[in-house]
């Protein structure tokens, strides 16, 4: 079936006005002329839409049911349609899902949605879990802005460099590893907890070490890092996360910080989005302000 989407105008039209004549002077038509288009809503729809009750009309069920979505249906369309205008964040009304690594997300969380309802009261951010495994929620438009540790795979996915983090250790106060320099020898020795969404109980480290001919022993993985802080606070566990997003989180439980006694390279922290947003000004927008919430980790203080 082919429509004309114009009647989806006169619909919306008619079914604000309430009758045939406010719509046509809402549209400057002529009564007749709404008349038909009327007629082949009633034709397409199977609906009369809007029927008579004495002297007024009076819109059906289905009329009423879909009234708030034909309206939605032809804001979307004069949106897509019209020339992009200057955002203005004081009126911009928008949702934003925000897809964050849980230390992220309990760092930063809190100023993004901060800076966010500060400046554009009308948007909702919704800050989400990262998931266990790579799907492909930007792509499918689920996803607004993501974090990473490295960058996408999908050529369509674009990405920002925001920092790099280095790792470090983090025990609870009185912990052996105080008492004396940290080595790979002592460290390798110690029991450990790691950070794993799927459950490992295997990382990189444990790489580094065995080219140097350790091998560590890793007690327990925990599905977030709030877990593994409190658990190498409330036991001799070692964790190793990145210093500056977890930075706070160590300071609140008064854990000791320990540096880490292997040559490896900083962890990356990329911010992702799919290509259609490139030249979305509200999510420029939402780019910027995630960008500068997520560099002040980096900024010494």
């Amino acid at each position: 079936m082919q429509l004309d989407l114009n009647l989806l105008t006169a619909l919306d039209a008619l079914l604000e006005e309430g009758s045939v004549q406010g719509a046509a002077a809402r549209l400057h038509v002529t009564s007749p002329a709404m008349s038909r288009s009327l007629s082949r809503i009633r034709m397409a729809t199977g609906d009369q839409i809007l029927v008579r009750t004495g002297r007024h009309m009076t819109p059906t069920t289905r009329a009423l049911a879909m009234r708030t979505q034909v309206h939605a249906l032809v804001q979307q369309a004069h949106h897509l349609l019209s020339a992009q205008a200057e955002l203005d964040l004081a009126t911009l009304e928008r949702v934003f899902t925000v897809r964050w690594h849980d230390a992220l997300a309990s760092t930063c969380g809190t100023a993004l949605i901060a800076a966010a309802h500060r400046q554009a009261p009308g948007v909702q951010v919704r800050l989400t879990a990262e998931p266990g495994d790579d799907t492909p929620e930007l792509r499918r438009g689920e996803v607004d802005l993501a974090s990473s540790a490295g960058p996408p795979s999908l050529p369509d996915i674009r990405h920002r460099l925001v920092g790099r983090d280095r790792l470090v250790l983090a025990v609870r106060p009185g912990h052996a590893l105080t008492e004396q320099p940290v080595t790979a020898e002592r460290y390798a020795a110690a029991d450990h907890v790691i950070v794993s969404r799927r459950g490992s109980l295997h990382d990189r480290i444990d790489d580094a070490l065995t080219a140097l001919g350790h091998e560590r022993r890793v007690v327990a993985s925990a599905p977030t890092t709030a877990t593994a802080l409190q658990l190498a606070r409330e036991t001799d566990l070692v964790v190793t996360l990145p210093d500056a997003a977890t930075r706070s989180a160590r300071h609140q439980l008064g854990l000791t910080t320990l540096p880490l006694p292997l040559d490896l390279p900083d962890v990356p922290l990329h911010l992702l989005w799919h290509q259609r947003h490139d030249n979305d000004p509200a999510h420029v927008w939402l780019r910027e302000t995630a960008t500068r919430t997520l560099q002040a980790l980096f900024t010494p203080s």
